[in-house]
This record gives C-alpha cells, structure tokens and sequence, in this order.
C-alpha cells in the first residue's frame, strides 16, 4: 500500500491505486454550506488534494471518469444532482512571484490568470462559443470577456 505523501492530484491518487481516505461523503454538507467557503488548514493536511477531488467531482468534462474515479467511494454511492455539472477553472496563485517591484509581481499575476484562462479555453473548446480574446497586459479584461 502506497501513501501519497506529497501528491495532491486525486485523479492519480486514485487511477495509481494510492491509499485514500474518502471523505467524499462531506461534499453534500459543502453543498449545503454555502457559496464561499474557506478552508484554513496548516501545510500538508491535504487542501489540495481535497480541492482537486472536488475538481474532478464537479468539472463536465470528467463526467466519463465518474464511476472509475468515485463508483466506490461514498459519494459515488451517493451523488450529488451537481456531479459534472461545472466548468472548472483552476487557479494555483503560488506559482506567482510575490517578490520584487510591485510592477513585476503585477505582471506575473497578469500572465498567470491569462494563462489559466487559455488553458480553460483549451479544456472546453466544445462547450465554448467563440475564441476568447486574451488580453496580456490586463487579466481582468480576459476575465471579464471569459464571463461574457
């Protein structure tokens, strides 16, 4: 039996036969928690790997990977009407430099969300209307033309 030590995607987790803990039978209650939720937990106790299951439960373009990834688990015992009902878009904010002058930080947030925001394009491409326009020197702008 191998522990993921160090391994938050639950996709590998579970597809490398990884012991896991299923805790997916707390999805419900954070549905019904709210909208914003926050999750303070020290280092290394598992938030990404909590975040990442719930990206797989709730992204439609995993929808065929449903009953592999969670036929076992509670939650696939279980599931929600929302299972695969979401598009999916991942930030991951620690990958931004948050040294330096504040010019560059900001230019690094920028290429960071506009990065994340053509690689959301890219995974849904077919459920996408048209080609987003990106705009590199103002991610807000991409994002708000991702929205619309």
């Amino acid at each position: 039996m191998h522990f993921p030590y160090g391994l938050s995607d639950f996709g590998k987790v579970r597809e490398q036969g990884y012991w896991y803990l299923d805790r997916t039978d707390r999805i419900p209650v954070l549905e019904a928690a709210g909208d914003q939720l926050i999750f303070l937990r020290p280092r290394r106790f598992g938030k990404s790997l909590l975040l990442s299951m719930l990206e797989h439960y709730y992204d439609l373009n995993r929808a065929e990977q449903f009953e592999a990834l969670f036929g076992p688990l509670a939650i696939g015992q279980h599931p929600t009407a929302r299972h695969n009902q979401y598009f999916v878009l991942k930030w991951d904010f620690s990958l931004v430099a948050a040294h330096g002058e504040i010019g560059d930080i900001e230019a690094a947030l920028h290429r960071h969300i506009n990065g994340r925001i053509r690689a959301f394009a890219r995974r849904y491409r077919e459920q996408l209307p048209e080609v987003l326009q990106i705009h590199p020197e103002d991610a807000l702008t991409s994002w708000e033309t991702l929205l619309s």
